[in-house]
């Protein structure tokens, strides 16, 4: 496996290097109620490098004029970035064009370090965005199976895109600190506000028939179906299992762990330290004791999710080569 590159290890402002990326489409409605006309829609995805943060817009289209309205919402919320990694869509290669067509008549009025250094990937070369592709992955893969023949208006699937941001933002990464005593991950968001993000206490609607909810517990009910299967999946990435070649522990004392728990509001993460494990008569852990914020509670391995230290692979690359490959 190739090293990261420089962009995906040196420390950096949110979105200053950033991948962009479509996906779609997804259907909506011009209105509620009968007689309304469906339309397609689309969504575009910004992720920073250095953070993994995601930012999700919706587009009409995929014409370079719509990207661009995209980018300025981009850039109003989270600031200019200094590249934008992409691949070479025509709107994407358009915008580029557009933009450098505008500094290029307009660079007596406008300095030269307020552009965007466009940087695209080769043709068919999918994999050298492997970064924004596993984001349009997260976002979109359970998107599309929640939402089935559901139709949305533009507010309502603008809405729902935002709360899936804050699901995926909300993610653990890695402890906070090496404080036995600390439970919190670091997460996107602290990059983004600082802090962990929470959202509005509601009722679990996971058990109610879409055809019975009004059209805003319909919402909130697919934003909590999203985080379910999201966060099932996600924690199965945690706890990959490969075949043993040598006898290794996953876990050590003092380690941060995410618990798995069914039912969990969206956003909530249930954090624990590795208090004492318990080797059986093989010498295999299978049980441990975990310090949690209600005391220390005793539960199985294979219910916990290790959320280990991040460490970077070899030396960076050139920088000056092309950065958008790798997973995320």
């Amino acid at each position: 496996m190739g090293n990261l590159p420089a962009t995906r290890v040196t420390p950096n402002l949110p979105f200053h290097v950033s991948g962009v990326d479509f996906a779609g489409p997804f259907f909506i409605t011009d209105r509620k109620g009968r007689g309304c006309k469906i339309t397609k829609c689309y969504l575009s995805l910004f992720i920073c490098f250095a953070t993994k943060a995601l930012h999700l817009e919706v587009a009409s289209d995929l014409t370079t004029d719509i990207f661009i309205l995209c980018l300025r919402r981009f850039i109003s919320r989270r600031g200019k970035p200094l590249k934008l990694y992409c691949d070479n869509g025509k709107n994407f290669v358009g915008a580029n064009n557009e933009i450098t067509n505008f500094f290029k008549f307009n660079s007596e009025s406008i300095s030269g370090f307020a552009a965007i250094q466009f940087k695209f990937s080769p043709p068919y070369s999918p994999h050298f965005g492997g970064l924004w592709e596993a984001g349009i992955k997260s976002a979109k893969y359970h998107a599309t199976r929640i939402l089935g023949d559901k139709h949305l208006t533009f507010e309502e699937l603008s809405t729902l895109f935002a709360q899936i941001e804050a699901i995926l933002n909300s993610r653990p990464l890695t402890p906070l600190s090496s404080d036995p005593n600390d439970l919190n991950p670091l997460t996107p968001a602290h990059f983004l506000i600082g802090r962990p993000l929470t959202s509005l206490p509601s009722e679990n609607l996971l058990d109610i028939n879409l055809n019975r909810l009004d059209r805003y517990r319909c919402l909130e009910k697919l934003r909590q179906h999203f985080w379910e299967r999201w966060r099932k999946e996600y924690l199965s990435e945690l706890q990959q299992r490969h075949k043993w070649q040598v006898n290794q522990q996953a876990f050590k004392e003092g380690d941060l762990a995410i618990i798995k728990e069914a039912n969990l509001p969206p956003l909530k993460w249930r954090m624990a330290r590795i208090h004492k494990l318990y080797p059986g008569s093989d010498g295999i852990v299978r049980v441990a004791d975990v310090y949690t914020k209600n005391g220390i509670v005793r539960r199985a391995v294979h219910n916990l999710c290790p959320l280990t230290n991040s460490s970077t692979t070899g030396a960076p690359q050139n920088p000056e080569d092309f950065e958008g490959g790798g997973g995320c």
